[in-house]
């Protein structure tokens, strides 16, 4: 694949580079919030394992920063870079996480399944392959309701062989809804490599039997998956139906922090390191905006990283009266 990020050449729908900066910032945080989600995890501080997406921010970030906050997302078992993106507070996203009664469902959700409908964010989804479905009827809804929305839905390259992903997409295609499907194919479902997995290399051909455009990408390049995503949304809000991406990416980590490890070549591990989205979007910035910007931009992100985990970490846990669910669904 081209390496557009090096190249600086800036495409139709290409970000500005306050944009892009911003962009940067956001990718720059969902890495550290892992990280330290990570170690804490070490610690047995968090609530089960944590499945973070080193390698893979450009997808979740870039890809939602076409969308107003009435259009839809939902997200997998691996979303911290889709709730960021969307427009999600990282404090709140912490509580969550941590279960205290600031996060987003005061506290009743863990770190899959964040949502918060204010900002069309319908929620991750613990369930491989889930959030497809939901995201097809929310399209059918935005079809119904006329006022130009789009759904989006991420899923990854294992999650494409489930059969409701088929169902969904040949309706998407056959009544022409308002939808973008984005495949995060990072080469892995679990530990299964996905040579093991689908009988063709590339997902993106799939598209042509649901009557959709199929785009592949380079999914490490935060310009591509910006200018893609946002065409494939322009073709959505004028009815012209949905859009297949298919996002070639690679996680630079295990399936959770409760892999073993062991099952991804460190060759591999290696060859795609150098293709780190932040490190090729920091040397396009480089050219852009210079090292200051930059350096600006890490420091408020890693800054805005300290102060979600300080105010998360302190904020009260729920009352115990709260302990039932149906209670609390009603109430929210």
């Amino acid at each position: 694949m081209a390496d557009a990020a090096s190249s600086a050449v800036i495409g139709r729908n290409a970000p500005d580079p306050e944009l892009l900066l911003d962009m940067f910032g956001k990718m720059i945080l969902v890495r550290q919030m892992e990280e330290r989600l990570g170690e804490l995890h070490k610690q047995g501080r968090t609530r089960g394992p944590i499945h973070r997406c080193d390698g893979q921010e450009a997808v979740g970030i870039a890809g939602t920063a076409p969308l107003r906050a009435s259009d839809t997302v939902t997200s997998t078992h691996r979303g911290h870079a889709h709730y960021i993106g969307k427009g999600l507070d990282p404090h709140r996203v912490v509580a969550e996480i941590f279960g205290r009664v600031t996060g987003y469902s005061r506290g009743k959700a863990g770190h899959m399944l964040i949502a918060d409908v204010e900002q069309g964010m319908i929620g991750g989804n613990a369930i491989v392959g889930a959030g497809i479905p939901l995201a097809l009827g929310q399209a059918l809804a935005h079809q119904l309701h006329g006022r130009g929305d789009v759904a989006v839905t991420f899923f990854g390259d294992g999650a494409a062989q489930a059969g409701i992903c088929h169902e969904a997409m040949n309706m998407a295609g056959l009544w022409k809804l308002p939808i973008v499907f984005i495949c995060e194919h990072n080469e892995y479902g679990l530990t299964a490599h996905a040579r093991y997995q689908s009988a063709v290399e590339d997902l993106v051909i799939r598209a042509a039997g649901y009557n959709m455009p199929g785009v592949k990408i380079d999914g490490n390049d935060v310009l591509q998956v910006y200018e893609t995503v946002g065409e494939a949304v322009e073709r959505a809000r004028a009815g012209e139906g949905p859009t297949f991406i298919e996002a070639k990416t690679y996680r630079l980590v295990g399936f959770s922090t409760s892999d073993m490890g062991g099952y991804q070549p460190q060759a591999e591990i290696d060859a795609w390191r150098p293709r780190d989205p932040i490190l090729r979007t920091r040397k396009l910035l480089l050219e852009l905006t210079g090292e200051e910007r930059i350096r600006k931009t890490e420091e408020e992100a890693i800054t805005a990283c300290d102060k979600a985990f300080e105010l998360a970490l302190s904020d009260p846990l729920p009352d115990a009266s709260e302990a039932d669910v149906p209670e609390f669904v009603g109430a929210h």
